[in-house]
């Protein structure tokens, strides 16, 4: 019987090189997968992309005369079991004018809720002159059976948004919040227990 052919030493350090790059793509793969989220959001916040907001630790410096209307829109999913809606639906405001906004929300189960909200604008190129110097968005809001709070958004678009070729006319803006839930058991029952989202920004 013919005895097997013996693998070289220089084969062996291939074959070990090989597996090591392997495994480094695999994990590499694995980080990044966990990476692109964060770097997303980061990039998201950095230019506005679809439709999100800038962040701001100070006001406006300059105020055109030039009005623009901010319309709000509210939904709820996964079946959160509360009330949420604008104050009032729309504020016309000049461009550069910092304002203040409310929503409302409201839990009427007899259980203890909480949620996160998610934002974006529309259009979607607007976000990046979409300023907000308070805001309630991925902050984590637990109420208790029959709770309600009033969630403040103090805001202003920026004056260089006349600048854009694409948005020098524009003369409305909406800004929608979607409230998740993030209990970790499940909610109680609603009246419609399918998936229900309430707008009310027109």
């Amino acid at each position: 019987m013919a005895e097997a052919p013996q693998i070289s030493q220089q084969s062996q350090r291939r074959m070990r090189t090989t597996a090591l790059i392997c495994g480094a793509v695999f994990f590499g793969m694995i980080g990044l997968a966990y990476a692109s989220v964060p770097l997303y959001a980061m990039f998201c916040q950095i230019t506005g992309y679809g439709g999100t907001t800038q962040r701001v630790d100070q006001y406006s410096d300059r105020i055109l005369d030039r009005q623009i209307t901010v319309r709000f829109d509210a939904n709820k999913m996964g079946g959160l079991p509360w009330t949420f809606e604008p104050s009032q639906r729309a504020i016309t405001m000049r461009i550069g004018e910092t304002v203040k906004a409310e929503y409302k929300a409201s839990n009427w189960s007899k259980h203890t809720a909480s949620g996160r909200a998610t934002f974006n604008v529309t259009p979607e190129l607007a976000g990046a002159y979409f300023n907000k110097v308070e805001c309630f968005c991925f902050t984590d809001t637990t109420l208790k059976p029959g709770e309600a709070i009033d969630m403040p958004v103090v805001f202003y678009v920026d004056p260089a948004i006349v600048d854009v070729p694409e948005l020098k006319d524009i003369r409305t803006i909406t800004l929608s919040y979607t409230f998740f839930p993030i209990d970790a058991k499940p909610l109680a029952a609603a009246p419609n227990a399918e998936e229900e989202s309430t707008k009310l920004g027109g």
